[in-house]
């Protein structure tokens, strides 16, 4: 079988080379790898399903990818005994990621959230009770007063999407309101509402501040944690693959370990000083091809891939969080992630991007209008993506 897998760290294909041992015989994976980043990922994957391609028994799907996959048709049915073993102890967020039309439609595999990083001694220097939640404009304010930066991805991709829903839904609203009708043209947006334009406001004031540093614009999940890495680290939004980073860093010798620890993490910041925070969700969770000779061994694959024992080593050896509940009280992650606690906690509340069919479509055009963050205005920015995602939508432009 052909397990098309994103980039990571060789952890998945250790895991396939791990089930086929365990197999016996019945089958063997290979890992086929698709490109960095996640739109080239999706394109990929459904114009080889669009032809029929049986050669994609199992796939590592972004989770704002799976409803039109799903809808689509690409993808094999979860067997309901496989359905309710894949999602018991598992974190709810990545629950409703694997989710469909109220059908489970792909297996949790890894769920991913954002942090609020901070170095520990820039914090306390600004006076922050960390064990409180903070807002953005409390972070913003403790950067300028000593210099230091605020990084969060503000380049044109995928990546600015998920900043963008996380400020929305942090400040109690949605960047959809009705994610699933049949004719795309009835999709009713939330970018014109009072908690788009509070967004909008929060993104603006991160952007412009002298926080953000030169290069905001283009700024990165990698970029961002290279300036928190630096002298002028302060605090990041991002995954918890820094951490790991940041430690192989200081034992190849290329960063001093006193910054890694340093480092410390907690909830997203908010907001609003009186509103929770709703993270990032993010991850992988699998999928079978429709089209596959082997479903009900793709299954069983998956199985294997996504057990406790695979998540917690991916977890250490990759920095992926688990999506199972149970392996955020194993010793091994504990060890190698004193902040698994909080990414656990996270994931309680984190938010998901819109699951729609079209939601590229979608985040395209949060890109295309969003970007540069420094450029957007409160108003009139949710009102003119508005325009060019409904037009996309009624095919009366293109993006």
């Amino acid at each position: 079988m052909t397990w098309y897998i994103n980039p990571d760290a060789g952890g998945q294909a250790e895991i396939a080379a791990r089930c086929t041992e365990e197999a016996g015989g019945r089958y063997t994976i290979e890992t086929a790898l698709l490109p960095r980043d996640a739109a080239s990922q999706r394109e990929q994957l459904i114009r080889r399903l669009a032809a029929n391609d049986d050669s994609i028994d199992l796939m590592s799907l972004d989770p704002p990818f799976i409803p039109e996959f799903a809808q689509a048709g690409f993808l094999a049915p979860v067997p309901d005994d496989v359905a309710e073993r894949v999602t018991e102890g598992v974190v709810q967020s990545a629950v409703e990621g694997s989710t469909w039309d109220d059908e489970l439609v792909a297996v949790p595999f890894w769920a991913n959230t954002q942090l609020l990083w901070y170095r520990k001694s820039v914090a306390e220097a600004a006076g922050l009770d960390m064990t409180q939640p903070v807002t953005w404009d409390q972070i913003v304010e403790a950067a300028e007063g000593q210099g230091k930066l605020v990084g969060a991805q503000g380049t044109r991709a995928e990546s600015l999407t998920v900043w963008f829903n996380a400020l929305i839904e942090s400040a109690g609203g949605e960047i959809i309101t009705d994610p699933s009708p049949e004719d795309p043209a009835q999709i009713e947006l939330g970018l014109t509402s009072e908690a788009a334009t509070r967004a909008t406001e929060v993104m603006q004031m991160v952007a412009e501040s002298d926080a953000a540093g030169a290069a905001f614009s283009t700024s990165t999940e990698d970029s961002t944690a290279t300036g928190f890495e630096s002298d002028d680290g302060g605090f990041q939004v991002n995954y918890p693959f820094v951490y790991p980073r940041a430690l192989g860093a200081a034992e190849a010798g290329t960063l001093d370990p006193s910054v890694p620890d340093d480092y410390a993490a907690t909830i997203y910041p908010r907001v609003d000083e009186d509103t929770e925070a709703a993270p990032p969700y993010g991850g992988i969770n699998l999928g079978v091809g429709a089209f596959s000779q082997s479903p009900e061994l793709a299954y069983e694959a998956a199985e294997c891939i996504t057990s406790d024992e695979n998540q917690a080593e991916y977890f250490v050896t990759n920095g992926n969080p688990a999506s199972s509940e149970a392996v955020y009280d194993d010793e091994e992650v504990l060890e190698a992630f004193p902040m698994a606690p909080v990414i656990r906690d996270s994931l309680d509340i984190a938010a998901p991007r819109p699951q729609t069919p079209y939601y590229n479509e979608i985040s395209v055009g949060i890109q295309r209008s969003y970007h540069p963050p420094s450029g957007v205005t409160p108003g009139s920015t949710g009102e003119a993506a508005t325009e060019l995602i409904d037009a996309v939508l009624e095919k009366e432009d293109l993006l």
